[in-house]
C-alpha cells in the first residue's frame, strides 16, 4: 500500500468514527444499507470473494441464492462497521441491550471457579460488540489480540477503540502475545480470539465444510497449557436491532498422545461448532477473503506466474 493510500484510508477510518457515530441509529442503519447495496452491486473481488465461500457453505445453491446471500452478506457487513463506529458513543445501558447471549452460563460458571476462559469465534455478526457486552454487562475485562494494520496510524486507531471499550489488546505478531495470554489465563481471566481464520501459514489443518483449510492454534494450546476452558460462541443477527449469541459448552481435551495431536483434535471441535453457527446463519458470516486452501494454492499460483512474466 503506497503512502498515499495509506493516509487517505486511515482519514476514512477516522471520519467514519466521527461522523457515524453522531448520526442517530436509524439513519446510521439507512447508510449502512446504502453502502452495503452500492458495494454488492459493483461486483468487487471482496464481493465474489463472499460468494465462493458460501457455495462451500451452501452446497447446491443456484446462482441466484448466492447473489442474494451475497447482497444479505454485505447488508450484515455493513451493519458492523455501523455498530463498530456508534460502539464508544453507547452508553452502558445500551451495548447491555444490544445484545442477548444464550448459555452465558458456561462462561459465568468457568470464571466462578477460577478457571481461565479462552472465547473463540468466527467472523459471524458482531464480535466486538459482542466483546463489549461481556465488559460491561458481566463487569469482565478480557484480553485480546489484533492483527497489525497498514497504515500504523489505523492500527492504532483500532487499538485504541478496543481498549476504549475495556479490553486489553496485544499485536498479533511479535512473539509475546502468547505468554501474554497464557498468564492472564493462569490468573483466572478471559481470552477472546476471532478464530475461523489462520494469519500465519502455521496453522492446523481442519476439515471445514467439505474442504480442508487451516485454523490458529493458539486457542487450543492456550487452553491445554493452561488448564483453562476453550468455549466456541456463534453470533447472529434476527432481523431486530439485538444481536443473539450463543456460549456453547467446552471443547475438551482429548485423551491423545502428543500435544500437537491434541491440539488438532480441538482445533477440528472448534471448526465444527464454527461451522454449524455458520449453516444456520451464512449471511452473517464476513469472510470476504479466500480460504480454503484449495483457493489459496490458485492464488498463490496466479502470484508465481505473474512474478515470471516480469
Amino acid at each position: 500500500m503506497s503512502a498515499a493510500r495509506e493516509r487517505l484510508t486511515d482519514a476514512l477510518y477516522g471520519l467514519g468514527w466521527a461522523g457515524v457515530k453522531r448520526l442517530p441509529e436509524p439513519a446510521a442503519a439507512a447508510l449502512g444499507r446504502r453502502v452495503a447495496d452500492t458495494t454488492w452491486k459493483r461486483r468487487g473481488k471482496g464481493v465474489t470473494r463472499l460468494e465462493s465461500n458460501l457455495a462451500r457453505v451452501v452446497p447446491g445453491a443456484s446462482p441466484a441464492r448466492l447473489r442474494q446471500l451475497s447482497h444479505a452478506g454485505m447488508r450484515s457487513y455493513m451493519r458492523y462497521w455501523m455498530e463498530f463506529f456508534r460502539l464508544p458513543a453507547y452508553s452502558e445501558r445500551q451495548i447491555r441491550d444490544a445484545c442477548e447471549i444464550h448459555d452465558v452460563h458456561h462462561l459465568t460458571d468457568g470464571l466462578a471457579a477460577g478457571r481461565g476462559v479462552v472465547l473463540a469465534l468466527p467472523h459471524l455478526a458482531n464480535w466486538d460488540l459482542a466483546g463489549a457486552w461481556a465488559v460491561t454487562a458481566l463487569k469482565t475485562p478480557f484480553t485480546t489480540v489484533a492483527e497489525r494494520l497498514k497504515p500504523e496510524t489505523l492500527y492504532d486507531r483500532f487499538v485504541a477503540y478496543r481498549e476504549g471499550l475495556g479490553m486489553e489488546v496485544l499485536p498479533h505478531t511479535g512473539g509475546s502475545a502468547f505468554g501474554t495470554l497464557a498468564r492472564r489465563l493462569r490468573a483466572g481471566g478471559m481470552v477472546c480470539l476471532v478464530a475461523d481464520r489462520d494469519l500465519s501459514d502455521t496453522g492446523i489443518e481442519v476439515e471445514f465444510f467439505g474442504e480442508t483449510t487451516r485454523m490458529p492454534a493458539g486457542p487450543a494450546l492456550l487452553a491445554q497449557q493452561t488448564g483453562a476452558l476453550l468455549l466456541p460462541v456463534t453470533l447472529w443477527y434476527d432481523g431486530t436491532s439485538v444481536m443473539q449469541g450463543r456460549v456453547h459448552p467446552a471443547v475438551p481435551v482429548p485423551e491423545l498422545e502428543g500435544r500437537r495431536e491434541r491440539v488438532a483434535a480441538m482445533t477440528q471441535g472448534l471448526a465444527d461448532v464454527f461451522a454449524g453457527g455458520i449453516a444456520e446463519h451464512p449471511e452473517d458470516w464476513h469472510m470476504l477473503q479466500r480460504l480454503w486452501l484449495s483457493d489459496l494454492d490458485k492464488d498463490r499460483a496466479a502470484g508465481r506466474q505473474r512474478e515470471g512474466k516480469r
